[in-house]
């Protein structure tokens, strides 16, 4: 595998070069004016359209066509290889003499200070409690700063201290971080925020790469990628991975941001070790310049594309791309070298040129492969910056792309806020359904079973329960228990009653001449019968004995006037003889007198219907007792039947006669 060792940067300088005062910026100070031909640190392409940089001990915000706009004098060095950052609200966040400046641009020619120190962090002999790097999360109003060999700490933007990390944690007697050299690990990169995730990458020395959450310093996941190289950098998709960027192998890695795991690995050229942190269009590709003259872009999937405006053999790449307004397509600078030499010596790739002779730079789409724009330094683009402020300064591929890209040179599409662009990359990661349960099939299976297993033997004693509690609870209750034992011993008598009940019907439908004492033996079982349903009724249940029974079904067949002979009795023909026979007897008597004129009159009606061949053979109240009322006892009952028995016999005499 091909690996990059080195390559010097590629410095352009403007060939008409002299010094200027500075006359048409107004906001310059004259005591603070920039010396000629001074260095740029890394560039920031602001949300305004103007270009941020510093020089020295100023910051410069510059127009997209490079004339500087104002500066600012901060009163300390800053760090040339960290860009400023977006802060939000107008606000820009930078690193210089080991402090953490906040620059509120609004305040920007008003009494209001404009720089304030956030954060200052004293740096030890040996180097250490420098600022490594900064990090903006505009979303949660926070800035993350990594401090060498002090940890990781969060600041709200108006400057209180959220919390702190360190690379080592013991949570429950497990050590987490820093496995296996605990006493020089620290983390080592610059903090890497997912927005769409809400979290935050970050290094160590070892090779360790940590997940954490943007509110809390509680770590997602840990993981461990020293087998590939100590050394690497870290760019987030905002899509649902992760890119490590492995510059020794030649690598660059996409993992799982819910996981940390490896999705696939990507095989690019040679890296200049001055710049190779790749970009991440809208459209989620990931691209990365490489020494052997191509862009190498990557789909989310891993699907690559190699892409070179001129011939690969004598050009480089050697910087980052710098994404456009639309966040679709990227400027891309490509270098055409003089005696470039690229040769292996071991595991490394050595690439080696004279001089530049001219650099191309292009607006590329590396979804489509639709190139929009291209030009080339010097040319049309030299004959521009040395018409401007830009002339005094060295200039670089960085600071190149920087304004080009500022300028929106050739972009035929319509610009998009950074909302709109984060939206369009956050919509690409596809929400996971975990598992309920991970791992080894065999496991799976047999940790079903043995749930199943604690289910089956849970639900004996859960039903033993049940039972002893509800048994225990009517025990405590004696009325109620006596009450259930009675209920239950008068359903078994009403269930031997109806069978007797039946039996006798069948008997008398199939005999020619009905038995009296079979007709005396029916009318006691449906009697008793009915007095104990009357007591199985809901009403007696709950203590009140009353109300009126349901009409009872015919018990016996009637007769069809042909040759089968029936008894039939029921309810209301009971009820209208009892009424009939107490109308004709004036009214109101006593029970006895009741059950005498009944008696006396289904006689005569016997008597009638017998000349006629249609009479009955008996004719009984199956309901009187329910029909009475609830005053009257059991004793009064029984005297009822046996009047009612003798008035059977009468009728069963003259029927045979």
């Amino acid at each position: 595998m091909e690996v990059v060792f080195l390559l010097m940067m590629v410095l352009l300088i403007p060939t008409h070069s002299r010094t200027t005062q500075f006359q048409d910026n107004p906001v310059n100070d004259p005591s603070r004016r920039t010396s000629p031909r001074s260095r740029l640190s890394r560039p920031l392409i602001g949300r305004d359209g103007k270009v941020y940089a510093c020089s020295d001990k100023d910051l410069l915000a510059f127009e997209s066509n490079g004339s500087i706009a104002w500066t600012m004098h901060l009163n300390y060095t800053c760090n040339s290889n960290m860009a400023p950052v977006h802060g939000g609200r107008g606000k820009i966040y930078l690193v210089a003499g080991n402090k953490v400046i906040k620059i509120n641009l609004l305040n920007n020619g008003t009494s209001e200070p404009s720089a304030q120190v956030l954060l200052s962090s004293e740096t030890t002999k040996d180097e250490q409690g420098g600022v490594v790097g900064i990090a903006v999360s505009t979303s949660s109003s926070s800035i993350f700063v990594n401090v060498k060999n002090r940890g990781l700490f969060a600041y709200m933007t108006r400057g209180q201290l959220v919390w702190s990390a360190g690379p080592v944690i013991d949570l429950f007697g497990y050590r987490q971080g820093c496995r296996k050299n605990n006493a020089d690990c620290y983390f080592n990169s610059v903090p890497v925020i997912d927005e769409c995730e809400a979290s935050i990458y970050i290094s160590n020395t070892e090779g360790e790469i940590y997940s954490l959450s943007i509110r809390s310093p509680h770590f997602k996941w840990i993981q461990d990628l020293s087998s590939y190289d100590k050394v690497f950098t870290i760019t987030a998709g905002n899509n649902g991975r992760l890119y490590v960027t492995v510059p020794v192998k030649a690598l660059l890695l996409a993992l799982d941001v819910s996981s940390g795991n490896v999705l696939w690995e990507g095989i690019i050229g040679p890296l200049s070790n001055s710049d190779y942190t790749p970009i991440v269009d809208s459209n989620g590709w990931i691209s990365i310049g490489s020494l052997d003259g191509f862009l190498y872009s990557f789909s989310p999937t891993g699907i690559l594309k190699k892409f070179s405006i001129t011939t690969a053999v004598d050009s480089v790449i050697q910087v980052s791309p710098v994404l456009d307004c639309t966040g679709y397509a990227i400027y891309i600078s490509q270098t055409k070298m003089e005696g470039k030499i690229s040769h292996a010596v071991g595991e490394y790739t050595y690439v080696s040129a004279m001089k530049p002779k001219s650099v191309h730079i292009t607006l590329y789409v590396p979804a489509t492969g639709s190139i929009y724009w291209s030009d080339s330094y010097p040319g049309p683009l030299s004959s521009l910056m040395t018409r401007n402020d830009l002339r005094h300064f060295i200039l670089d591929e960085r600071i190149l792309l920087a304004f080009v890209a500022a300028s929106k040179t050739g972009n035929p599409l319509a610009c998009r806020s950074t909302r709109q662009k984060l939206m369009s990359t956050c919509s690409q990661v596809r929400p996971k359904l975990d598992g309920m349960y991970t791992g080894n099939g065999r496991a799976i299976l047999l940790f079903l079973l043995f749930e199943s297993a604690i289910l089956v033997l849970l639900a004996g004693p859960v039903r033993f329960c049940c039972i002893f509690w509800s048994k225990k609870k009517l025990q405590g209750e004696k009325n109620l228990g006596s009450f259930l034992e009675k209920r239950r011993s008068l359903r078994l008598k009403k269930k031997t009653f109806d069978r007797t009940i039946t039996e006798l019907e069948q008997k008398a439908a199939v005999e020619a001449v009905t038995n009296a004492q079979v007709l005396e033996k029916l009318s006691n079982l449906l009697q008793k019968r009915q007095f104990i349903e009357r007591k199985l009724s809901t009403t007696y249940s709950l203590g009140r004995d009353g109300g009126s029974s349901s009409r009872s079904k015919s018990l016996l067949p009637s007769y069809d006037g042909k040759k089968t002979r029936s008894v039939v009795h029921t309810l209301s023909d009971a009820s209208s003889s009892s009424r009939e026979s107490g109308s004709s007897g004036g009214g109101g008597g006593s029970e006895w007198s009741c059950y005498e004129s009944k008696g006396k009159a289904a006689a005569m009606e016997e008597e009638s219907s017998s000349s006629d061949g249609l009479g009955f053979l008996a004719k009984t109240s199956a309901s009187k007792a329910a029909a009475s009322s609830p005053r009257e006892s059991e004793p009064n009952i029984m005297i009822g039947t046996s009047r009612s028995l003798s008035l059977k016999r009468r009728r069963a005499l003259s029927s045979t006669n």
